[in-house]
């Protein structure tokens, strides 16, 4: 990524001399934080892109390689927050979509080498170190956000200021003649810092912050006498970002405690005994040992051992599944009551729960059209809302000769009323909670784009094989002709062993499922790509299809019309010849998943019209969707399946691509929103938007509604915001509430529509 190329003609590639560079930032905790931040990297040269999410606590920057990625750290350590890790960021996929993000840091601690050019170039962004050393700690630099709130800097900035407050109140009660003064001190305790961080915001591109409207309206009040309502809104305010930090740092848990579902060791086999080693260093093909009541250390499949497997921290699935060799098992599910021997199939930062936690952080930095509607819209509100104080102080004194100090009191408290915290919240808190609901069920948006448009989606398009379907067939009939059903499945198994075919595995699947025995069979082999020849018992055997079974023996009307029936059904027929006589009929076929029909009905009741594309036979196509209810369009290839996308868009829809194989990446990138099923292929997953880790048809329908309840929630949050400040705006400038009851008024709207964003944490996905 960091090496230019030359192409033909001497033009530099400029792609190639492009990197992304991420940061691990704590302190981040409102919109207001990340605009400071956007703002004063965006200014240096060389800075192409930056994208700060507050959720996941990273800043990721595009940029040439004239930049140094120590010096824009170093910026972020001088606006007052800390970085805690850098990084470089993969390049972005599915860029033909908007704002969706999906690079990843390897480790919030490792390094991104460029410390030696640190020395040559550093000039370029000088900052003043002074000011970063001051800043240092204060206010937005918390530590850890997962730790105890009062142990952090801003925890005990804001006890010290409430004490200072409680200080001063005793003293003015005791000595009046000090009284002012201690009120003066005890704001002063508190404003300090956050004046600081107001001169060095407006340093770096940011006049209009919300410290900025703090520190001039705290000190316009102790101008004007009103010290002791100074000091008690300088407190309110700092009681305000203290919410809001554990708010975030709680948004910000949910996902990061997913890593914990992990152990961080794990039972190796090594040299013919059992080792314990840690979790992290263990690579693909390694095979470990997983104790009855453990959890699953990595990916893997099942070498040998059953036991009911607990997925419910993973899937969310209530009832634990029983898992035997060659199935899957997941990083952080619960072994239960048998012994596992399990090949790792994915390295640690690979494994299911790391993919989940990485695609949310990554999806958090992208921005939803709404989001950046408001980010807009605040850039020109928060000027506004001084302009409009500043006339509310002076015009009724200038031209009606009304009181100073009151209108001048009543402009401050406009300050405060009009503060954004609440509004410019209000989206991305929503948008990070359902991004993090949906995640903890399996759920992955890959940004607030998709979770917006999810929810608008007119028709759904899904895929059959692997999508509505298992992907793999599955025997529904054994339909025996003059021996038992038990008997012909035995003889069929027989043949079947050893054989790694689709349908080969299906009949020993439901062989072992019905329990009948698997007599040894001799000379078996097979015939000529017609079918498998062996015997058993001295019976010469032969399954094969009905074709190569005519070709044998005459099959009889009422046999023929019986494999007919099947065909019509979309089942495959094979037919056993027991000698030179037909033993039975054994039927499969790839069936609907068990919640196929389930999901879809979900959809329709969502008002979202359901459509199954698909590359297999009108045959059997059109009986699988007659089961479901769906209406099939069958025998399509892949570019089929993008313009019968093409076709409905241009229609008027806005529509959902459903997949999981190769075949499918067109149409996902073509659609609205492309969606891949979990078990699906490397290739459909990164193409795709979004992806149902569980391959469940009825996460579709809840991804949809876990989109209409994050747009509700959107809604309502931009009503409690604006709805309290159109109040209280009212109330002050008829002179019934003042400064206090003003930030109130901010801090209370950035608490509830914190609060009610969180509820999504709780309702995330329901049908």
């Amino acid at each position: 990524m960091n090496e230019a190329r030359n192409l033909p003609g001497g033009h530099e590639d400029k792609s190639a001399r492009e990197q992304r560079t991420r940061y691990r930032v704590s302190g981040m905790d409102c919109a207001s934080c990340a605009a400071k931040i956007d703002t004063a990297l965006r200014r240096n040269p060389g800075v192409e892109d930056v994208n700060v999410s507050v959720p996941a606590g990273t800043v990721t920057v595009s940029h040439d390689d004239t930049v140094v990625p120590a010096a824009l750290a170093k910026q972020i350590t001088t606006l007052g927050y800390k970085v805690t890790g850098q990084g470089p960021a993969t390049a972005r996929a599915s860029a033909h979509k908007a704002d969706h993000g999906h690079g990843h840091v390897h480790g919030s601690g490792c390094d991104h080498d460029h410390e030696g050019h640190a020395h040559d170039r550093g000039h370029k962004h000088d900052h003043d170190d002074e000011a970063a050393a001051g800043l240092h700690g204060h206010l937005h630099d918390h530590g850890p956000s997962d730790g105890p709130w009062w142990t952090s800097p801003r925890g005990l900035l804001t006890i010290a200021c409430g004490l200072a407050l409680v200080s001063a109140y005793v003293i003015g009660r005791l000595l009046p003649q000090t009284g002012h003064w201690a009120f003066v001190l005890a704001m002063a305790v508190g404003l300090v810092p956050i004046a600081r961080r107001a001169v060095v915001a407006a340093r770096f591109g940011t006049p209009f912050s919300i410290e900025m409207l703090m520190t001039i309206a705290a000190v316009g009040a102790v101008i004007i006498g009103a010290t002791e309502e100074a000091a008690m809104v300088v407190f309110l305010f700092l009681v305000g970002e203290l919410l809001e930090g554990v708010a975030a740092g709680r948004a910000r848990a949910s996902i990061r405690n997913l890593t914990k579902l992990v152990p961080k060791t794990a039972l190796i086999e090594r040299g013919g005994r059992t080792e314990e080693v840690p979790a992290e260093t263990l690579t693909v093909g390694s095979v470990i040992l997983v104790r009855p009541g453990d959890r699953v250390p990595a990916d893997g499949e099942i070498v040998s051992g059953e036991s009911a497997v607990d997925e419910a921290p993973v899937t969310g699935e209530s009832v634990p599944k029983r898992k035997g060799e060659g199935e899957t098992v997941f990083a952080g599910t619960i072994n239960g009551d048998g012994a596992l021997r399990v090949r790792v199939t994915a390295a640690a930062q690979d494994n299911t729960i790391a993919r989940i936690v990485r695609l949310v952080e990554e999806a958090q930095e992208s921005k939803a059209p709404t989001e950046r509607f408001i980010d807009r819209f605040s850039r020109y509100y928060t000027p506004a809302v001084l302009v409009i104080g500043a006339l509310v102080a002076v015009v009724p004194p200038l031209l009606f000769g009304a009181p100073w100090g009151e209108w001048v009191y009543k402009g401050l408290a406009i300050l405060l009323i009009g503060c954004p915290c609440a509004l410019v919240i209000s989206t991305p808190a929503a948008i990070a909670a359902g991004l993090a609901a949906g995640a903890r069920r399996g759920l992955l948006m890959k940004g607030g784009a998709v979770l917006e448009t999810l929810g608008t989606i007119t028709v759904a398009a899904l895929d059959k094989t692997g999508t509505l379907t298992e992907g793999k067939p599955k025997v529904t009939d054994v339909i025996p002709v003059g021996r038992s059903e038990r008997e012909v499945l035995s003889l069929a198994a027989a043949l079947e062993t050893g054989s790694s075919h689709p349908l080969a595995t299906a009949i020993l699947a439901k062989a072992a499922e019905a329990g009948v025995p698997v007599p040894p069979a001799t000379g078996a082999g097979a015939a000529g790509g017609k079918g498998v020849t062996g015997s058993v018992g001295g019976v010469s055997l032969f399954l094969g299809s009905p074709k190569a079974v005519a070709e044998k023996v005459a099959l009889t009307s009422e046999q023929t019309t019986l494999i007919t029936g099947l065909n019509d059904e979309g089942k495959s027929v094979s037919v056993l010849l027991a000698g030179e006589q037909v033993a039975g009929v054994i039927a499969m076929r790839d069936e609907p998943r068990p919640d196929a029909k389930e999901g879809l009905e979900a959809l329709k009741r969502a008002g979202v019209d359901t459509l199954m594309v698909t590359g297999d036979n009108r045959r059997t196509a059109t009986a699988i969707a007659t089961g479901l209810g769906i209406e099939p369009r069958a025998d399509l290839l892949p570019q089929d399946k993008q313009a019968i996308v093409r076709e409905l868009q241009a229609n008027g829809h806005v529509v959902a691509k459903i997949g999981d194989g190769i075949n499918d990446a067109p149409g996902l990138a073509a659609a609205d929103v492309g969606i891949a099923m979990g078990g699906g292929t490397d290739v459909a997953l990164e193409t795709a938007d979004a992806a149902v880790l569980h391959g469940r048809v009825l996460d579709i329908a809840r991804m949809v509604r876990l989109s209409r309840d994050t747009m509700a929630n959107i809604r309502q949050n931009i009503a409690i915001a604006l709805g309290l400040k159109a109040v209280f705006l009212v109330t002050t400038i008829l002179g019934i509430t003042g400064l206090w009851p003003a930030i109130l008024a901010d801090t209370g709207a950035t608490v509830l529509v914190t609060a009610n964003a969180m509820r999504l944490l709780a309702a995330g996905g329901r049908t």
